[in-house]
């Protein structure tokens, strides 16, 4: 009566077993790059995600306002065109610095969530720089919308036309990026006290 023993394996062992290959695998610790990035973005504070969820939605209201500001000409002698207001020209103007300011900043914290890594050196300067920026960023389009707002509802008053109307879209536009922004420097503020108090 023959007894069963372990069944006879093909000599070769799996890559994700207990055999050697298996070990250098182990060892190794190398994961797919794209597993790994996931990875990191679950494991990276809330903070970070929240901040680059609220620069995102800056980005795209700035951009709004400033399509719309752009676009406000519509002739009757330039009295409707938005180039002959310098309030709509600073607005319009705070609305490509804001642009560009998240832009780089969403890139930014883009790369910093998928490689790990900052392309600012320093973690307190990085800091220093995401808090300043959206401090200065938030006070440039609250300052836009406030020297925009009054011009036109004083145009309001005596005529409501599309060139009234595409001014206020833009400035309602402005200050939802600015509410945006101003929440994300809430959280750099948060930011920066932890680096400053670790």
């Amino acid at each position: 009566m023959s007894s069963s023993g372990p069944p006879a394996g093909d000599g070769r062992d799996d890559a994700s077993g207990p055999g050697p290959a298996g070990a250098a695998a182990a060892a190794d610790g190398s994961v797919p790059v794209s597993r790994s990035i996931v990875e990191r973005w679950k494991m990276e504070p809330a903070a970070a995600r929240a901040r680059l969820l609220l620069r995102a939605v800056a980005w795209l209201f700035s951009l709004l306002a400033l399509v719309v500001m752009a676009s406000n000409k519509h002739g009757h002698g330039g009295a409707q065109d938005f180039d002959n207001y310098p309030e709509y020209t600073y607005c319009l103007g705070i609305s490509i610095i804001a642009v560009l300011y998240t832009t780089a900043q969403v890139t930014r914290d883009v790369h910093r969530l998928s490689w790990g890594r900052d392309v600012i050196a320093g973690r307190k300067a990085a800091a220093v720089v995401d808090f300043a920026g959206d401090q200065v960023v938030a006070y440039l389009l609250m300052s836009a919308l406030s020297a925009a707002a009054p011009v036109t509802d004083y145009m309001r008053q005596a005529a409501d036309n599309l060139f009234t109307d595409s001014a206020a879209a833009a400035i309602s536009m402005a200050f939802l990026a600015f509410l945006a922004a101003g929440l994300s420097a809430l959280v750099s503020g948060y930011n920066l006290a932890m680096e400053v108090l670790v």
